[in-house]
């Protein structure tokens, strides 16, 4: 198994946090690499909020759209469902299924995108959760850049998660390997700057937990801008509270084990940092349960627990079920309730 190490550091200028210890080469992003989250009927209605964003809110009738990193196009063709006049390409190498779809007016390209493919003159980019899997993100931002040199008029928009929501709610499961670049709204929008792009606008959506950003390409030389960071104290608070937190978390699951089987919910990278936190050697979680059909019957790396159905809680009569992100409380709930499984959903206190 191979294991890889987190040493972040924050910059006290611009707010951006990095993983100093980040080797590229021990992750391999092909087809097998799976992180959809639409099978949750919560998330899918989020990311069909965020595709009539693009539009209708931002009056796009007709027009090329690219996705950069694009995944199992899930939110790609969320948008081709709003508007049957576009165009467009999705570029992953993860990428898995027919090369076009809706009568060839979205083609797909199992490659990573770049100045090659500048001849497509594209009105918009987007690009979900990618950009903190990038060990330099100026560098991709420069080469998305340069791929729009044909593109004058592109509007950008990217979404990756927010390390302030992280830090002052002391998620510590929201840090894992494959993401080695953090991002505050200011460190942000200073990367977009610095790439030559002109930011809009950065909004928290998903409760928080996210950054949208909106920009357009700046016609003018890229400066050397760098917005002032407030991020100091927020590292520095969580970076003290955090070995008091860990302690108060193991005394929280030995209580939830006193109840009976312990469980988690979402076998992603939440729940492998989680339990590799946690239960390394698989003693105090008996499984992790997630939506996901395909990851269903799995196992987590590292520990081994076994990934199952909602049903198998039932099976197993788990007493408690910790939940990994709050945003999915109620869909879990009603989960539980229509299949008759009296499971408890319980939290680690913060």
């Amino acid at each position: 198994m191979t294991r890889g190490q987190l040493e972040l550091r924050h910059c006290s200028s611009c707010g951006f946090i990095h993983n100093a210890s980040f080797e590229p080469d021990k992750l391999s992003y092909g087809e097998s690499y799976n992180n959809s989250q639409n099978h949750s009927e919560y998330f899918h209605e989020y990311t069909k909020e965020l595709s009539r964003s693009i539009v209708h809110d931002g009056e796009l009738k007709s027009g090329t759209v690219i996705e950069v990193g694009c995944g199992k196009a899930d939110f790609l063709k969320q948008i081709f469902e709003l508007s049957d006049q576009l165009t467009g390409y999705g570029f992953d190498p993860s990428y898995e299924g027919p090369e076009e779809a809706y009568d060839g007016r979205l083609n797909f390209k199992r490659e990573f995108y770049g100045p090659a493919f500048e001849y497509i003159q594209a009105d918009v980019i987007v690009c979900r959760h990618v950009i903190e899997h990038i060990p330099d993100p100026v560098e991709m931002l420069v080469t998305i850049r340069n791929a729009l040199v044909h593109s004058p008029k592109a509007k950008v928009y990217f979404e990756t998660p927010c390390v302030e929501w992280i830090l002052n709610n002391n998620v510590v499961w929201d840090f894992f390997y494959e993401h080695c670049s953090y991002f505050s709204k200011s460190s942000l929008t200073t990367a977009f700057k610095k790439a030559g792009f002109k930011v809009e606008a950065v909004r928290h959506v998903f409760n928080g937990q996210y950054l949208w950003l909106e920009a357009v390409l700046d016609h003018e030389a890229a400066g050397e801008h760098q917005d002032r960071d407030s991020m100091l104290a927020v590292t520095q608070r969580y970076t003290d509270y955090e070995p008091m937190l860990l302690a108060r978390w193991e005394e929280q699951i030995a209580s939830y084990m006193d109840d009976g089987v312990l469980a988690i919910w979402g076998a992603g990278a939440k729940g492998v940092t989680f339990v590799n936190l946690f239960d390394p050697h698989r003693q105090k979680i008996s499984c992790v349960v997630d939506v996901n059909p395909s990851k269903q019957g799995g196992y987590l790396p590292g520990t081994g627990h076994p990934i199952v159905d909602v049903k198998e809680l039932g099976n197993l009569k788990a007493a408690n079920v910790i939940l990994m992100n709050p945003n999915y409380k109620d869909e879990i709930v009603r989960l539980l309730k229509t299949n008759h499984i009296d499971t408890k959903v319980v939290e680690l206190s913060i």
